[in-house]
């Protein structure tokens, strides 16, 4: 159990080597340990090593069929491996969690998942995880709209004015607000199962836009320029288990700057540090201070030549509506960018940046410098 725990403290400080380590100690003296087997999963796939990690997940769900961290761990690496029908079905078991750490909603109504017949049914579809979860699903619900059905959307109050008019929805609504009656309901990040989703039938075209009010009040705020603007977002929620991995610092992506262009810090809020450095950084203004909400946001992406952000829900935002927008990402990635391509088929309009090594954000924006320079030609 100790050397299982220094496994757990050592992928936490990104000292994932070590954590290996510590986790083969501990299969060697007890081989049947799932845990420490699915864990051990974990840090291979940190260290861009998916077919191995798949191989420990093989072994935990061999020794406890049941455990739902296992298969959800499964899902997660098959996804990025592009392997959609397998792990779509594994993704299910989020809802298997611990007692207390599932988002499950406890309705009366079935859930869909794509069998049952919708025309002239109401369908409940509602957000589960994070915003950026909830920016790329809900394309979806033009599709649940095409097989008859009457669709309420319930999303997170800070998107609520931003998916206003969200083509197939009949009612969009803020989480919190009084449900109407419904036949059916599906989380959000349910659908890709329900429909089947794999790199044939993914629709990289745009499928939201700002509001022409909001973007006309940020035009004139932001005034005219004969320069590019470009939009910048160096780290997301400091609540995300994963943010370690893959956010900067403002000081690391204001490396960028160039006096050819106009530069915009897009994020909400900055860290203590950031704040420091925004202050000794010249050619950034940061926005996020007037950002009531994603309408706000929606409006400035809309202006901007180019959004270069960190995995966040901004480049979600930018990639829904088919902005240009550059992803840097880590070099174990979160699955939905999949691995070694620099597009995605979920945005057509997205470019993607990759480590090439375990936190090598240096040679990330050595790349971006370089198509920048070519951008700004």
């Amino acid at each position: 159990d100790a050397l299982a725990n220094r496994g757990v403290a050592l992928s936490n400080l990104g000292r994932s080597l070590e954590a290996l380590a510590s986790y083969d100690r501990v299969i060697q003296i007890k081989p049947d340990y799932a845990e420490a087997l699915s864990n051990r999963g974990v840090v291979l796939r940190t260290l861009g090593r998916p077919l191995e990690a798949l191989a420990s997940y093989d072994r935990v769900i061999q020794i406890k069929p049941d455990y739902a961290k296992g298969h959800q761990n499964e899902a997660h690496c098959r996804l990025l491996l592009g392997e959609f029908a397998p792990g779509w079905q594994k993704y299910e078991w989020r809802w298997k969690k611990e007692p207390g750490l599932s988002r499950v909603r406890n309705f009366p109504q079935p859930l869909w998942l794509g069998k049952e017949p919708l025309g002239g049914k109401t369908i409940l579809l509602h957000a589960e995880q994070g915003l950026g979860d909830t920016i790329q699903f809900c394309r979806y619900a033009r599709q649940v709209a095409a097989l008859g059905a009457r669709v309420v959307l319930e999303v997170q109050p800070a998107l609520k004015s931003l998916l206003q008019g969200l083509e197939g929805v009949s009612l969009l609504l803020g989480r919190g607000e009084r449900l109407p009656d419904f036949d059916y309901h599906c989380p959000l990040m349910s659908l890709p199962l329900a429909f089947q989703a794999d790199l044939s039938n993914i629709s990289a075209a745009a499928y939201l836009q700002s509001e022409p009010a909001k973007r006309q009040q940020w035009q004139a705020r932001l005034g005219t320029s004969s320069k590019k603007r470009i939009g910048l977002v160096c780290s997301g929620s400091t609540g995300h288990k994963n943010d370690h991995n893959r956010s900067l610092s403002l000081e690391q992506i204001a490396t960028l700057i160039r006096d050819e262009a106009q530069y915009y810090c897009l994020q909400k809020e900055l860290r203590p540090g950031d704040q420091a450095a925004l202050a000794k950084t010249p050619g950034i203004e940061f926005l996020g201070d007037s950002l009531n909400d994603f309408s706000d946001t929606a409006a400035v992406v809309e202006l901007m030549d180019l959004v270069i952000t960190v995995d966040t829900s901004v480049a979600h935002l930018a990639g829904a509506m088919g902005k240009e927008v550059w992803i840097l990402l880590p070099y174990s990635p979160d699955w939905r960018w999949l691995l070694e391509r620099s597009d995605s088929p979920w945005y057509g309009s997205a470019r993607l940046f990759r480590q090439t090594a375990l936190g090598d954000w240096a040679g990330v924006l050595g790349q971006v410098q370089e198509a920048l320079t070519k951008r700004l030609k």
